[in-house]
């Protein structure tokens, strides 16, 4: 630190004013600043005043250097198998009394615990970095993809999207971690990214010189210019299960007491398609089932989205499937197969 001064003479009465600084800010005073005191001495000798006398103080305030990169909650990204553009969400900030780039990378975790709990055991795909355009969602088509936060201003938050896709092979349970890094790179030139900021060594020198005051991040040491966070993706599959049976309904001799599977019987088939509890609800459940060459589809007996009997027998449900005389193939759809439930497929044929 520099600093000017004058001797004083021998003073009868001393009265010392000092100037006023530049006001703090939530950051401090701004990198740069020439910040100058002066004090005033009036004397008298004999009763007669004499010149004043003076002395001033100028030092130029350094740069504080302090980032923090932070998950935007505390609650994983849930995520479906073959989901694209999945968002976990960060917040950068600029703690400096300076504005700075920010470089940033996304790394995902190999192995061990994810920020959420849970162990990491995937990776996404086609991992990218966006900045928000300042509406806190993320949207292809109006955020930014990024490898770097031009010119943050000293005091200010920007939110950062890392996103990726989910492979079709996860199961529930599958978990994804990944951890955000911001690294200080010097600020001024809007449009592209500056050069790593450089910590000053040694001891205060006259001009602006350089501390790191970060705290320690997710991955990274205090007081190192960079700062991290991690967050993580889990996923929430559906699993779906299918069985399929057959009942005589009647026959041709027997009628329906005590039916056999003889030429001219009738047959219904029951399709049972179940979705595991505990995990997503599955949805646009298309089921397609071509008819065997031996039977003969019986006209309007396909229905869908029914429900199981406490016997286990199929309940036809209301909803109408459909029968493509072309490829002899009933099929119907059911809009939404909860987790924990099971629906049906139904329809009758008689044996040729």
């Amino acid at each position: 630190m520099t600093r000017t001064s004058r001797m004083l003479g021998a003073v009868s009465a001393v009265a010392l004013t000092a100037l006023s600084v530049s006001p703090s800010y939530a950051a401090g005073t701004e990198a740069g600043t020439s910040i100058t005191n002066t004090v005033t001495v009036n004397y008298q000798v004999g009763g007669i005043a004499q010149t004043a006398e003076t002395a001033s103080d100028t030092f130029v305030v350094d740069r504080k250097i302090d980032l923090l990169v932070d998950q935007s909650d505390a609650v994983t990204t849930t995520v479906s198998p073959g989901e694209t553009q999945t968002v976990t969400t960060f917040t950068v900030t600029n703690l400096s009394n300076d504005v700075m780039d920010v470089a940033l990378t996304a790394a995902q975790l190999v192995g061990g615990t994810a920020e959420q709990g849970g162990t990491d055991n995937f990776d996404v795909t086609n991992l990218q970095i966006w900045v928000d355009n300042g509406d806190g969602i993320f949207d292809p088509a109006t955020d930014t993809q990024v490898s770097y936060i031009d010119e943050l201003a000293a005091d200010t938050t920007a939110t950062v999207f890392v996103i990726g896709d989910i492979p079709i092979s996860q199961e529930t349970g599958d978990v994804a971690g990944v951890v955000l890094t911001g690294t200080a790179a010097e600020g001024g030139t809007a449009g592209s990214q500056g050069a790593t900021i450089v910590e000053t060594t040694g001891g205060d020198t006259a001009g602006e010189d350089t501390v790191f005051a970060d705290a320690a991040g997710e991955t990274d040491v205090q007081y190192d210019g960079t700062h991290s966070a991690g967050d993580d993706w889990s996923v929430l599959a559906a699993l779906v299960s299918v069985t399929k049976e057959s009942l005589v309904l009647s026959d041709p001799v027997n009628g329906t007491t005590d039916p056999k599977a003889i030429p001219g019987a009738t047959v219904q088939y029951c399709i049972k398609v179940s979705n595991a509890a505990g995990g997503a609800d599955a949805t646009n459940v298309t089921l397609t089932d071509p008819v065997p060459g031996d039977v003969t589809y019986v006209t309007s007996t396909a229905f869908v989205d029914g429900t199981v009997n406490g016997d286990g027998t199929c309940n036809a449900g209301t909803t109408t499937g459909s029968y493509d005389g072309g490829t002899t193939t009933v099929s119907g759809t059911i809009p939404t197969l909860s987790a924990g439930d099971t629906r049906t497929l139904v329809f009758n044929a008689t044996i040729n």
